[in-house]
């Protein structure tokens, strides 16, 4: 057996760049990148081995160890899964900045390669800087922080555990059904020790992407319950985009007359205007998919982890004939809401099921409703594109109308994740091609959008990516900006700024509590409160990109927002737009619910009313 002699972390390099996936007969190479924040927990080791010229990864300098992985896990998502990078970081808080990112990625199953430096493995130096003792249990480090989050996990003590570690890493990052955060957590002093390791585990790996079919069996029983119904309806996930299956999905609904609403991983997997989309579903939805969903006594849902933003909180779909009918690579996933699970690819599932019912003569009874609700709600998004507010105030609804119809590319991207704007967006925005809605609401992480946005510009270099950010979440994170004008990749950020956490003062209030915690406003220092008519603190968000080598704008008004789109469509490098929106300007709930901890012992009256309406709201619900 020929071997050669490497250290962990030239072995790991070596191994990553010869990682390929081939779906469909159609060959990649799936590491495509290490971004990295180095300190003395990997620079000398892994980083040792990564500045060397004698491979093909490219490395990416970070600027917040949080925010560089969001931008790995965007590159995925943008990719279908079908490209990843990997992560490194240094050991203690430079490790535990990524659990966060981990945990996102594991929620909405996007793979992403964690490799944070750790603890001196032989202890010989111990207390190392940055190390954390706890005192119960010597072999815990700061990385097993990551268990919790992470699909996989391991830490590689001796330089010969490396070779099950990266199999089972890459076992598990392929794997549609259990991909995620994958963490390798390295002891610094082992990343520079080496092995004589076997020359054929860096050979070239295919893992192939097999797309898994229902057995006639399977699809003979589905393809019963459907037929068995007058009015289902269809949810499109994420796994609809994961598995490239928009055309199938599409086509599925149109022959058989099937209506589907869209979740906020799943939405552009078709177009908007598609006969048979409703738009969104949920709490966050649009009316078209939320009147018609009670009504349905069937819910195929395709592709999705049916979450409760989804079903609004398992609320929505009233039909007491009811049923539920999932296909889903992952059985987890499948079995939720006590459904029919089909175990497969959705692409071959919706496939096989509509040449199945076709030739049954099946097709849903829904007659005018879908096209009824359809032309309803889109007359509503047109008055609320539409819609001006009083003084000097802009609406946020009013300026995401004018980008979406009239400024922005019809194949440019929108990135999204916290806040109001992704239930804006849900509701109103309107896709025009496929695969230009990018939204990250399985964790709803705030700081996702900058971040995520340099991912997307990775994956779609040719197109134009936006980044649709409220103050609050620019505020935590927008690290990965400076890494977009470092790298020459020009993103574009559109922060749409309230002076505070709007969507949750909305929330607070729905709940009868009084405005607190939320604005964006001085404070008094005695009291910890807001005085009265507090005045609003007067951040300049363009001066800050400005610092950075950003082209900036601050707008007011729509012509004032045409004028600064127009000329950040010029700019070759990241640019900002400051849109100064009104407090209370984001869009309302159509017929949904979201079931939230309201307290059932209040001094407020309007509290303990709340409480009740949640009460009367739960028994309405289905219990799993």
């Amino acid at each position: 057996m020929k071997t050669v002699r490497l250290t962990v972390g030239q072995a790991i390099v070596r191994f990553l760049d010869n990682q390929y996936i081939s779906t469909d007969g159609k060959e990649e190479k799936y590491v495509n990148g290490v971004f990295g924040i180095f300190g003395h927990g990997c620079v000398v080791g892994l980083g040792e081995a990564l500045q060397e010229p004698n491979h093909g990864l490219k490395f990416y300098q970070g600027h917040n160890e949080q925010g560089m992985t969001h931008a790995a896990i965007a590159y995925a998502k943008q990719n279908n899964r079908r490209k990843i990078m990997a992560v490194t970081s240094s050991i203690g808080p430079g490790a535990l900045n990524m659990v966060t990112a981990a945990a996102l990625a594991s929620v909405n199953r996007i793979p992403v390669l964690l490799m944070p430096g750790d603890a001196f493995a032989c202890r010989q130096p111990d207390p190392v800087l940055q190390q954390v003792e706890q005192f119960h249990d010597y072999t815990v480090t700061a990385n097993d922080a990551f268990k919790a989050v992470c699909r996989y996990w391991d830490r590689v003590s001796r330089p010969e555990q490396l070779m099950t570690a990266l199999m089972n890493a890459f076992r598990v990052l392929t794997d549609p059904a259990q991909t995620g955060a994958v963490c390798l957590a390295l002891p610094q002093d082992v990343q520079a020790e080496a092995w004589d390791y076997p020359e054929s585990f860096f050979r070239k790996r295919v893992h192939y992407i097999e797309r898994r079919t229902l057995s006639p069996e399977a699809l003979d029983r589905a393809a019963k319950i459907i037929a068995g119904k007058k009015k289902p309806l269809a949810i499109c996930g994420g796994g609809v985009r994961y598995s490239e299956a928009g055309k199938a999905l599409a086509d599925f609904c149109s022959r058989l007359g099937i209506p589907f609403g869209e979740t906020q991983a799943g939405k552009s997997a078709v177009v908007w205007d598609h006969e048979m989309n409703l738009g969104g579903i949920g709490a966050t939805g649009g009316l078209a998919a939320n009147q018609l969903a009670p009504q349905a006594d069937l819910i195929i849902a395709v592709g999705t982890r049916l979450s409760d933003f989804t079903t609004s909180s398992k609320w929505l779909f009233k039909n007491p004939d009811a049923e539920f009918l999932s296909l889903n690579v992952n059985s987890f996933d499948a079995l939720k809401m006590d459904a029919h699970a089909f175990i497969c690819d959705a692409r071959e599932g919706l496939t096989a099921l509509e040449g199945s019912l076709a030739k049954k003569g099946y097709h849903a009874d829904w007659g005018s409703a879908v096209a009824d609700a359809k032309a309803a709600w889109k007359t509503e998004v047109d008055k609320l594109y539409a819609a001006e507010l009083p003084g000097n105030s802009y609406s946020q609804l009013r300026a995401l109308g004018l980008l979406n119809e009239e400024l922005l590319d019809d194949d440019a991207i929108v990135v999204g994740a916290s806040g109001s704007l992704p239930g804006d967006l849900q509701r109103v925005w309107r896709p025009k091609k496929r695969e230009t809605y990018h939204m990250e609401y399985g964790f709803s992480c705030m700081g996702y959008e900058v971040s995520g946005s340099f991912g997307v510009k990775l994956a779609a270099p040719e197109r134009e990516v936006y980044a649709m950010t409220g103050d609050g979440s620019f505020v935590m994170l927008h690290s990965e900006l400076l890494t977009s004008i470092q790298e020459g990749q020009k993103i574009n950020v559109l922060l749409f700024d309230n002076n505070g956490f709007g969507c949750i003062d909305n929330l607070q209030r729905s709940q009868g509590i009084p405005k607190f915690g939320c604005e964006l406003k001085f404070r008094n220092p005695e009291t910890g409160r807001l005085d009265e008519g507090g005045k609003p603190v007067p951040v300049d968000y363009a001066k800050i990109a400005e610092g950075y080598g950003c082209k900036v704008w601050t707008v007011h008004n729509s012509e004032e927002l045409r004028k600064a789109m127009s000329e950040a469509k010029k700019s070759t490098v990241s640019t900002l737009i400051d849109i100064k929106v009104d407090f209370d300007s984001m869009s309302g709930d159509y017929e949904s619910w979201w079931r939230v901890g309201t307290p059932e012992v209040s001094l407020k009256q309007s509290v303990l009313d709340a409480h009740e309406r949640l009460i009367k709201e739960i028994a309405k619900a289905r219990q799993f």
